[in-house]
């Protein structure tokens, strides 16, 4: 019999995997407890510096940096680059949360703080638990994944309100405009309310500004707030 095959048929490894989830959690809680305010943001891998939302991802984290933030993305290239390169530049606490993949992800030289992870959701719970502010720039399946997580937690009240944003109206109104059209109005799959869960901005300054503001009123400027739960 296979050894790693012991009780009830479970293989041993599969139980030492608990191990290893718990202790992607307790280093990335100990080394994370202490950024103060953050703000994580996500985008393409793919995004090249010569890329207009590159840029526009640098000035932004740039701008969060010097009004005391902290800058988390996945560590990776492109978008996450940018993030981590205009925090770092401006001083700033730059985090990256990096992902073992088959395709190895090759962690970017900007960040002043790397931890490394093997599981998603684990990193996931990272990008999320410690974050002031959420700020999606263009990109594919893994920045849809993490803002509609994002939203979803919110709006379902298992997660602390901040400021979500969607960076790029030319690339986002496409989706957002899919969402009213069928899942509000013709589907009825949710409230009205529901999406005002995001914004969407085009300009760093103003989306920074978003943020800012929310911290400094201590979570009560342009508060959201469930439908249900709503005094009548």
């Amino acid at each position: 019999m296979d050894e790693r095959i012991e009780r009830f048929g479970v293989p041993t490894e599969e139980t030492w995997r608990i191990f290893r989830i718990m202790a992607e959690f307790v280093e990335g809680f100990e080394e994370l407890a202490t950024i103060g305010p953050a703000v994580s943001i996500y985008g393409s891998a793919r995004t090249t510096p010569d890329d207009k939302y590159y840029k526009l991802a640098e000035q932004t984290a740039g701008i969060l940096a010097k009004a005391g933030f902290a800058i988390i993305t996945g560590g990776g290239g492109g978008t996450m680059e940018a993030a981590n390169k205009g925090a770092a530049q401006a001083g700033g606490k730059s985090i990256g949360l990096n992902i073992e993949m088959a395709l190895e992800q090759v962690p970017n030289s900007y960040q002043n703080l790397s931890l490394h992870f093997r599981y998603f959701f684990c990193r996931k719970v990272m990008f999320l638990k410690y974050a002031n502010g959420f700020i999606a720039f263009p990109g594919g399946y893994g920045t849809l994944d993490e803002f509609t997580e994002a939203i979803m937690l919110i709006q379902t009240l298992k997660q602390a309100y901040f400021p979500v944003i969607l960076m790029g109206r030319d690339y986002w109104s496409g989706l957002v405009e899919w969402m009213e059209t069928q899942m509000l109005h013709k589907n009825k799959y949710m409230d009205p309310d529901d999406l005002k869960v995001f914004s969407i901005y085009d300009d760093p300054q103003k989306a920074a500004d978003v943020i800012i503001d929310f911290y400094k009123s201590g979570g009560k400027s342009g508060i959201w707030e469930p439908t249900g739960l709503k005094k009548h």
